[in-house]
């Protein structure tokens, strides 16, 4: 029997991480530490390559927006989260919760097309060495950013013309039938993962091709750590989002979990990897904290 219930909605009622008050302010001080590394961690890898002259390249470029997707994703749901971890009444507003579905799904969208620019920057860079100046010069770099930026945001209002709110775990709180709806983000999602694998999946082709192709073990190390923090990244990203968005929701504890470790943990990893698996990197901060701590001697 059709559902006739026409009364206005003003909020949704949010169930939390757990009932329990002791295991609700341990998670609140955990989620305020990863988030406070998350940030710190961010803005570090984007103060770093913009002072550092020695970083001006098409790849600290793109890692510079990256790090800048990475702190808008985690403050979209982290904040509310820790609010609602010190609330008894665990809710959000209808126009909050629209307004979170535009940015939950426009900041990963970006980054997942970011993430596949800096797989041709990858690709340009091993492949072609001698041209890679001229492949990627700054007006083409900041095109592809502003086009990620483009292309997700246009998914994202797609999302939200199809949508009362955001992810299936809203899905059931709807009394008409969501088939068609369910079905619409599968593919929204789909298409857009696709679309941003198919180029990475080429690059990484002629990558590795090339890479076998270098006759000196020395070489093929200097090209494959060329390649390696964004191989992680991916991974990382797209290991998480499939595992998140793809499989079944059942509503339980595990899901929480996995949403967690892809709204929160990987956005506190990439800087990590960037940092740690990169000399130039590594050197950046150190010039970097040195001059910072010049200024106040």
């Amino acid at each position: 029997m059709a559902c006739r219930n026409h009364s206005t909605i003003t909020e949704f009622v949010l169930s939390g991480l757990s009932n329990d008050p002791h295991i609700e302010t341990l998670l609140f001080v955990l989620g305020q530490g990863i988030y406070f590394l998350t940030i710190r961690g961010n803005l570090m890898m984007m103060l770093v390559i913009r002072a550092d002259s020695h970083l001006h390249t098409p790849m600290y470029f793109f890692l510079s927006n990256l790090s800048f997707l990475d702190l808008c994703f985690s403050s979209v749901t982290v904040p509310k989260l820790l609010k609602d971890l010190l609330s008894e009444k665990k809710t959000i507003s209808v126009e909050g919760c629209l307004t979170q579905v535009f940015f939950v799904f426009i900041t990963p969208g970006t980054e997942a097309c970011l993430l596949s620019v800096m797989a041709y920057d990858c690709y340009a860079a091993i492949c072609h060495p001698l041209l890679y100046g001229q492949v990627m010069s700054s007006q083409l770099c900041v095109r592809l950013v502003l086009a990620s930026w483009g292309l997700a945001c246009l998914n994202s209002a797609q999302t939200i013309q199809h949508y009362t709110c955001e992810l299936p775990s809203l899905f059931p709180l709807s009394c008409s039938d969501i088939s068609i709806s369910v079905d619409i983000l599968i593919c929204s999602i789909l298409l857009h993962g696709l679309g941003t694998f198919l180029p990475i999946f080429f690059s990484y082709n002629r990558i590795v091709s090339t890479i076998l192709s270098i006759s000196s073990t020395s070489g093929r190390s200097k090209a494959f750590s060329t390649c390696s923090s964004h191989l992680i990244a991916m991974t990382l990203f797209f290991g998480s989002g499939v595992i998140r968005y793809l499989m079944p929701m059942s509503g339980s504890s595990l899901d929480l979990l996995l949403f967690l470790q892809y709204s929160a943990v990987t956005p506190l990893l990439n800087p990590l990897i960037y940092s740690l698996k990169n000399k130039e990197e590594k050197a950046a901060f150190r010039r970097t904290s040195g001059e910072i701590s010049l200024m106040y001697l």
